[in-house]
Order: C-alpha cells, then structure tokens, then sequence
C-alpha cells in the first residue's frame, strides 16, 4: 500500500506539473546527448590515434649522388635499430610507380615526371609510431641522406584539431547537466511548495521525512530517465542520418572507424545511470538543505 501511495504522488507530481516537467526531460535529454557524444568522440578519437599512428611511415630520401656503400651503411644502421621495425629500400623505379598510382587522376603531371627525376629512399614503420621525432634527428645527418620526411606533424595537427571539437562537446554537455541540476533542484521545490499541505498532513500522522521526501525525488528519476531514453534515439538516429552517410561519403572507414551499434547499446544504460542518479541525488539534496520536507 505505501508503494502503491509513493507511485501515484510521483505520477500526480509529474502531471501536475507537466510544464515543467517537460522542460525538465528535453534540458535532460540535451545535456545527457551531448555527453553521450563526448563520451562516443572521445573514444572513436583514441581508435583514431591507434589506426593513424599504426601507418604512419617515416621516408628517408637519398641524395642523388649517394653511393652504394653509403646506401649500404645507412641500411644496416637501420636495420640494426631497435626503435625501427621493418625498413623497405624503394628504387627510383619503384619510386615512379607509385607516383603514377597516386597521381592517377593527373595524367599530365605524370607524364612529364621521368623515373630518375624521383629520389630514392627508405620506407621505415617505427615500433613506437611517436618516436618519429627521433628517428629524424638521428638520421637525417648521416652520409647520403638527403631528407627525413615524417608524417608525425600533419597526424597531430589533425588530432589537435579532433581533440579541441573533443573538448568542446564535453565542456557543452557540462554546462548542460548543470542547467539540468538547477532545473531539477528547481522543479523540486516548486513540487513541494503546491503540495505543502499534502506534505504536512503527512508529517502529522507521522510519515517519516524519507517516506514523504520519495515521491519527489522519483518523478526527477523518472524525468532523468525519459531524457535519457531520448538522449539514446537522439545518438541512434545521429548514427544513421549523419554519422554513418558522413563517413561513406568520406570513403575513409578503413582509417577512421564507425560508431558501431555496440558502442551505442553500451551508453545508453550508461546515460540512464547518470540521468538516474544525478536527478536522485539532486532531487534529495534540494529536500534536504532548501525545502523543509
């Protein structure tokens, strides 16, 4: 019978109050979105970073006039190191073919650009991709080098960027939740002073204050819990309309992963969790310390 008493106060509350309430879900369901998406970012980021780094090759062009015993020597100190993984020597031939694969769509350009006119060089996958730096200081003085060419910069400038986007949909969510927080702090007192009649008859016939304090903090739970379950469509439906067609048209899903539907399944009872117990644990602070229930 009691719980049957808490269940219809927390169901009258939220209709009662159906402006706010509403307000309550849709600030809820924003904020809970945008840290599902900072959370989601955050770790196709990371995949990112590994996928990248896990390609990126440092080159070492050779002089035009290097010799055969330099190209040897330099060879075998590379071979040696063991920050160096696998070292690949590419032939101005060799060079040229590759040329023409990457520059398919530029035949002219092609055809003007002869085999001895590309240098030769070492192709060389690091065992740890962020130790590039070092490699070029450590070889690009030695005998027959020409230059080292890392990708290292062009990776992190791309990361810098991700990871200021990164930053900033976090910091949105945080603002967020924090409207959400005074929101449901709000609500809450505005719930309890329409009822403050209903609270002190309960308080005289000596209802307990967790008893009488209940039925408030479920309707911020089960507000919290509707914007989460709306938060979760939201990203679903980012996934199909945006994120998945951004991708595709991008042809790049061999480099940059998708956000599989895995990942979504996992934030969702992640985000109900968090829209749960913040709405709770808001809804019984503002009983506790600015309403006298």
């Amino acid at each position: 019978m009691r719980a049957k008493f808490v269940l219809t106060e927390a169901a009258t509350g939220l209709w009662r109050n159906v402006t706010m309430t509403v307000a309550l879900i849709l600030t809820t369901a924003i904020s809970l979105a945008l840290l599902g998406a900072g959370g989601l970012l955050y770790t196709e980021v990371n995949k990112t970073k590994d996928l990248l780094y896990a390609q990126v090759e440092v080159s070492i062009f050779l002089e035009t006039a290097v010799t055969t015993e330099q190209k040897d020597a330099l060879q075998q100190k590379l071979e040696d190191d063991p920050e160096i993984q696998s070292v690949t020597y590419e032939s101005k031939d060799e060079a040229y073919e590759r040329f023409k694969e990457l520059f398919a769509d530029s035949p002219d350009l092609v055809e003007n650009t002869k085999p001895e006119s590309l240098p030769e060089s070492f192709r060389i996958k690091l065992e740890d991709p962020s130790e590039a730096g070092a490699v070029d200081a450590a070889y690009k003085d030695q005998p027959g080098v020409d230059v080292v060419s890392t990708q290292q910069e062009l990776v992190g400038r791309l990361f810098d960027a991700i990871d200021a986007v990164k930053n900033l949909a976090l910091v949105v969510s945080l603002v967020s939740g924090a409207a959400a927080v005074l929101l449901i702090g709000n609500t809450i007192q505005v719930a309890a002073y329409s009822r403050r009649r209903e609270v002190s008859i309960m308080k005289l016939v000596g209802a307990s204050n967790w008893y009488v304090r209940l039925p408030f903090v479920l309707e911020a739970a089960v507000a919290g819990l509707i914007g989460a379950l709306l938060a979760s469509i939201g990203l679903a439906i980012a996934k199909l309309l945006v994120i998945d067609d951004a991708l595709e048209a991008l042809g790049q899903n061999s480099v940059v992963p998708t956000i599989g539907w895995g990942e979504i399944a996992v934030t969702a009872p992640l985000l109900a969790l968090v829209a749960v117990l913040t709405a709770g644990v808001t809804g019984w602070t503002t009983l506790r310390f600015y309403v006298k229930v």
